[in-house]
């Protein structure tokens, strides 16, 4: 047991003859929670003691039983029961059914954040209980998690109505209103009236700081906090947390309106609005179940939020209906120390120790404490740093490769941005190094396949047309890698492999296989085969003499000086037949060198046989035929008639 639990007076002690103290579990503004034993049922019990500095004011006397009548006129299984109400001597007392388990403030602060069946698993519960205080004219005023209890055997119960009113008196000029700032509604705060809509407004907080691990207004004094209810609107909380669906999106934004005309009427019209959600979505309220509690705690549920008392809108007095309560009456006479200077006295002792005690807390150990941690993404180390030490955070520099996030450039923190971390906290920012650098192999001769697969492995973006050439590869085959730096930098040919970076683009070339071969084929044909591969051939060709290719044949094809590409351009050369060669002269010549002239310039030589015994020196050429100057083809053979001279 703590030294608190064993200081406190109460332990042990028997309240009114019959309830026996254990411990205490939680302690509040107003009052603190006992778990206690019912002597006379034997049955264990949460017992609610006013705070005796208050047991002498008659507005919180009031308060006090108005929570117990308030509480024991609903029977729902989403309102925590209230069996008894009393006082021993100058103490005043509720006796309440006792819960074992947390609070969903406890649960938030575990989780952060919540899923979304968790949260309208709660949100279902609580419309529930508050359906039936709505039904029965009775608003709580006091929504918050803290007063929402998740049971250790799965139940939801909302309690603590301390500060509920029957509707009719809701708007009662004069009253003051005491309630947790985070969840007032607007009309709280400008006017001081509350109805139904007013715990709509809370609950849609609530189910905003559910959804994303936060409240939608922050501030530094409780004032500025409350000044953002009455003139700004609650955001989307699909803004923090994108896994939010839209039809809860809707239901926040439709109970945080401003205007309270403009929300549900009550709880019952917002939760069937949240019944159609619940089958849109495909979701089942499920029990929430608590981790199991062990021996009862000390201080266990701190409000955790600022509580301040707001002035109401005019001097009426309080209504008299809850002075004349025979119960109040009998607290007042059984405490006369203090009178209506009192009551004022003490409102404002309370004012100021509740926005102190309250301050203090939010700023040394509550949410206050902690800082959200900015976004700092897109700009270089030094400016996070220096964002992030505004903030009393510690930047710690780690690098990472992106192919999205240019070198120098911040990417993210860890923890992201938004988290609540503690002063001083190091927040690690994690800077791009640009993208990683990689070594290609060698795809030459590879499958187009085998070559996509492998640049796709190291992050290389590859064109998803290639450029294809003919050549003397089979078809199919990479006969090049082109790299595209994703800097800007010249392309450079990366067949063989080399060094590049994820992130740069790759065009792979594809042999098509050898150009058709058209040697010896009439032109139509050539022509016909070559634009059948879809290479364009000229209309003029070119012509040449061949010894080996017969007229009007393609002796070979002409084209660009590199491998040639579907669409190149590209003419045909056609023989025009053997060369011709001229006869030379050999007329008056002997008959050997006019023998020697002719072979030499290709051609054959017959003659008379007689010439061929007759001595060459008193032989002579006196014609040939084809005469000297005629064009014949090489192997022509030429007759020469001969004489003999002496």
């Amino acid at each position: 047991m703590s030294t608190s639990q064993q200081t406190d007076p109460l332990i042990g002690r028997l309240v009114d003859g019959r309830y026996r103290v254990r411990a205490r579990i939680a302690r509040g503004g107003m009052a603190t929670v006992y778990v206690a034993t019912d002597l006379r049922l034997e049955r264990r019990i949460a017992l609610k003691v006013m705070h005796g500095h208050l047991s002498d004011d008659t507005v919180f006397q009031s308060r006090f039983i108005q929570e117990a009548r308030a509480a024991a006129r609903l029977a729902d299984p989403h309102v925590v029961n209230v069996f008894d109400q009393g006082q021993d001597g100058d103490m005043a007392y509720l006796v309440m059914e006792y819960l074992p388990g947390i609070t969903l403030r406890e649960l938030l602060r575990e989780q952060r954040r919540l899923t979304v069946p968790q949260a309208v698993s709660i949100l279902d519960a609580v419309l529930s209980g508050l359906a039936a205080a709505h039904k029965a004219g009775i608003v709580h005023r006091d929504v918050k998690p803290e007063n929402v209890l998740l049971a250790e055997d799965g139940r939801i119960k909302i309690g603590d109505f301390g500060l509920a009113r029957a509707t009719t008196a809701n708007t009662a000029s004069g009253a003051q209103l005491l309630g947790t700032i985070a969840y007032l509604a607007p009309e709280l705060v400008t006017r001081g009236t509350a109805d139904a809509r007013s715990d709509i407004y809370a609950l849609g907080i609530m189910l905003y700081e559910m959804l994303t691990g936060e409240q939608p207004y922050k501030g530094e004094q409780p004032m500025q906090i409350a000044f953002q209810h009455a003139t700004d609107s609650v955001p989307r909380p699909s803004v923090k947390n994108p896994g939010v669906p839209e039809p809860l999106d809707e239901l926040v934004l439709w109970a945080t309106e401003r205007s309270p005309d403009d929300r549900p009427v009550d709880a019952r019209e917002m939760l069937d609005r949240l019944r159609e959600i619940e089958r849109e979505l495909g979701i089942t309220p499920a029990v929430t179940r608590t981790t199991p509690m062990g021996a009862p705690r000390d201080e266990v549920s701190p409000t955790g939020e600022l509580t301040a008392v707001l002035p109401a809108t005019s001097t009426t007095a309080p209504t008299a209906t809850m002075e004349e309560a025979d119960n109040a009456g009998r607290l007042r006479r059984a405490t006369k120390r203090r009178r209506t200077k009192g009551a004022w006295l003490v409102t404002v002792v309370v004012l100021l120790a509740a926005l102190a005690a309250g301050t203090g807390w939010w700023f040394g150990s509550g949410p206050g404490s902690l800082v959200a941690v900015p976004d700092v993404s897109g700009g270089t180390f030094a400016a996070a740093q220096e964002r992030l030490a505004q903030d009393s955070l510690v930047a710690v520099q780690r690098e990472e490769n992106s192919l999205d996030v240019a070198a120098g450039t911040v990417i993210r923190t860890d923890p992201p941005s938004g988290t609540r971390v503690d002063r001083d906290a190091e927040v690690l920012v994690i800077v791009s190094l640009g993208p990683a650098e990689v070594q290609i192999p060698r795809f030459i001769d590879s499958t187009e396949t085998d070559a996509r697969t492998g640049l796709d492995s190291l992050e290389i973006r590859v064109d998803a047309e290639n450029a294809t050439f003919f050549t003397d590869a089979p078809s199919g085959t990479v006969v090049g890698v082109m790299v595209t730096p994703a800097d800007g930098a010249e392309p450079f040919a990366c067949g063989e492999g080399c060094a590049a970076h994820q992130g740069d683009a790759a065009q792979l070339w594809v042999s098509l296989g050898p150009v058709p071969d058209v040697v010896g084929d009439s032109e139509g044909a050539a022509r016909s085969t070559l634009e059948g591969v879809n290479l364009v051939v000229t209309e003029e060709t070119e012509t040449e003499t061949s010894e080996t290719i017969e007229e009007g044949r393609v002796i070979r094809v002409v084209g660009p000086d590199r491998w040639w590409q579907p669409g190149d351009a590209v003419t045909l050369v056609v023989s025009t037949g053997p060369p011709l060669f001229e006869v030379p002269e050999v007329v008056g010549d002997t008959r050997d060198v006019a023998i020697q002239k002719l072979e030499d310039a290709g051609f054959q030589v017959d003659f008379a046989p007689f010439f061929g015994v007759v001595p060459n020196d008193i032989t002579e050429v006196t014609a040939s035929d084809p005469a000297a100057g005629e064009l014949r083809v090489r192997g022509t053979r030429v007759y020469i008639q001969l004489t003999v001279t002496g």
